[in-house]
């Protein structure tokens, strides 16, 4: 089974500086893994692996975003 990375970098959209973002805790579903972080500018990254949907959802969410089944 693909276990997803702790830590990903990913280049800052607005000052271009690397930022990581982490794994969040969710529950023990398989459908979504989302990542969030903050750069050193301010600007939050957030990022998730998993079904589209629910990526979508996340990305929209502005971190606000919580799992429920």
């Amino acid at each position: 089974m693909f276990k997803a990375p702790r830590t990903l970098t990913f280049k800052c959209a607005k000052c271009a500086k690397a930022v990581k973002v982490t794994v969040q805790k969710v529950s023990a579903c398989s459908h979504i893994t989302p990542y969030s972080g903050v750069c050193s500018c301010g600007e939050v990254k957030l990022h998730a692996i998993g079904q589209a949907d629910a990526v979508q959802a996340y990305l929209a969410s502005n971190g606000l975003w919580t799992h429920h089944h």
